[in-house]
């Protein structure tokens, strides 16, 4: 009997603009997710992520420590808290991303992994930590990520998690297909003119090179004040071959569902033998360059 996921993305715009009191903010997209994954669960959706510090704005277009204010604990803050409670609620997995808060003074952009039975089960924090203009000054806001490659055992499969710009570098990508994940999410905030040719190449080339699926999340419209381009949507899922199972929309709020076949990944392992042929004797040299 096949081992069928039924996997969801959420993409959408925020509520409020970056000049608004942060917990109105907080509270009004965790109200706008929460009706989303309540949606999921009436399709029957079994694991879901949603998009990248998904309770805010993109508010790495300016530097400005007001937003320090919005971090949170993991597990013991009160959003991972409420995403415990529905995912055992709903039975469903959740794939959150949050503005982590370690230590005072101490921040990551991170993704906690919440089973179906609302048990906690880990984190991982975004190595990649881009800094670079127009509007991503991500190094004033985040520590580089500490957390390795981990990938976690779940009710829906072996769930690997990458983070936006972690998504340009292979290295983690292939490490997280060598630590055993089936379907790896990637939650994003990218804008058109930047990426966006990139957007269906690299992750596509992810899931063949390391014959798992890719779930890839990226929020929609415009963030003002800063306005530093349109976040276009095109929330996927593509399966071990790179094809695409189901794509969202440019510039609407979506929930994104497509039926994942775990089994194909070890039929697409048996036909392209990229792990077995690997020679990892010979690669020394890229990690002293």
């Amino acid at each position: 009997m096949a081992r069928i996921v039924k996997g969801g993305l959420i993409q959408t715009s925020v509520t409020h603009e970056g000049t608004a009191d942060i917990p109105a903010i907080k509270q009004a997209m965790i109200e706008k997710h929460m009706q989303l994954i309540e949606a999921a669960a009436k399709q029957g959706v079994n694991v879901i992520c949603l998009q990248e510090i998904f309770y805010g704005p993109y508010f790495c277009a300016e530097q400005n420590t007001r937003w320090y204010d919005s971090t949170e604990s993991i597990p013991n803050g009160p959003t991972t808290q409420l995403m415990c409670e529905t995912a055992k609620r709903l039975n469903m997995v959740i794939v959150l991303p949050i503005y982590e808060e370690d230590l005072p003074g101490v921040y990551y952009n991170t993704a906690a992994v919440i089973d179906a039975d609302g048990q906690y089960v880990g984190k991982y924090r975004k190595h990649h930590i881009p800094h670079c203009a127009p509007g991503f000054w991500e190094k004033f806001y985040f520590r580089p990520g500490n957390t390795g490659y981990p990938v976690f055992e779940t009710a829906a499969g072996r769930i690997g998690v990458y983070i936006c710009y972690d998504r340009h570098f292979p290295e983690g990508a292939r490490a997280l297909g060598l630590n055993g994940a089936e379907i790896v999410f990637n939650p994003s905030a990218t804008v058109a003119g930047l990426s966006e040719y990139l957007w269906k190449l690299e992750q596509p080339a992810h899931a063949v090179a390391n014959q798992y699926y890719v779930g890839a999340i990226n929020r929609v419209g415009h963030e003002q004040p800063w306005d530093i381009g349109e976040f276009y949507g095109q929330s996927y899922f593509c399966d071990p071959r790179g094809q695409m199972l189901a794509v969202g929309s440019r510039d609407q709020d979506e929930l994104v569902v497509a039926d994942l076949d775990l089994d194909l990944i070890r039929e697409v392992r048996n036909t392209w033998q990229f792990f077995r042929d690997r020679r990892p004797e010979s690669y020394e040299t890229l990690v002293e360059l």
